[in-house]
């Protein structure tokens, strides 16, 4: 058996034992991705530094999208079945009809907490990758991915927060257009 399968039994064989716990995974599973988002937001609308807090909150947004993107560049290339479709997990959510890998919802909150990272933002980029690995948990444990996948979206998750933190300076063309806007 391969580290990743005795992996995935090891976080999923907990699945449908213990109720309040399932309860928090589908929980965090389901709502993780919006509530980081939701908790970006609000940077577009600071009273203090709202230059740059409008910079951080688009970074984010960018690496966002950017790392959804580089998953559907991914995905021309690796269509990866989902660990139930294989027999090898319990799932606790209704089926996705994608592929597995790599994750999405690893690469979004991934994208958030690494540019938060990238940014020097420490407290806020800690909070968001404790909140990003307890999403990525979640989605192994509620049995939709392979822990593979959750790492394979941290890769481009990372990815799209490392180009997004080159490319998109405080000082460049698209920052003082995105900031001036609302």
């Amino acid at each position: 058996m391969s580290p990743d399968i005795a992996l995935l039994h090891a976080i999923n064989g907990l699945a449908g034992q213990f109720p309040a716990l399932d309860t928090l995974m589908i929980a965090v599973t389901r709502f993780g991705v919006p509530l980081m988002v939701l908790a970006v937001v609000p940077l577009w609308w600071a009273r203090s530094q709202r230059d740059r807090a409008r910079h951080l909150a688009a970074s984010a947004g960018l690496a966002f999208l950017g790392g959804l993107a580089l998953n559907q560049l991914v995905l021309l290339f690796v269509q990866r079945a989902r660990p139930y479709t294989e027999g090898l997990s319990h799932l606790l959510i209704a089926p996705s009809a994608d592929p597995s890998f790599p994750s999405d919802h690893a690469t979004a909150v991934t994208a958030i907490a690494a540019t938060f990272l990238l940014q020097r933002r420490f407290r806020a980029g800690g909070a968001f990758a404790l909140a990003a690995l307890l999403v990525m948990l979640s989605r192994v444990y509620v049995g939709t991915h392979y822990p593979s996948d959750v790492l394979g979206g941290l890769v481009t998750g990372s990815l799209a927060a490392l180009v997004v933190r080159g490319l998109y300076t405080r000082e460049g063309w698209l920052n003082r257009r995105l900031v001036r806007l609302l």
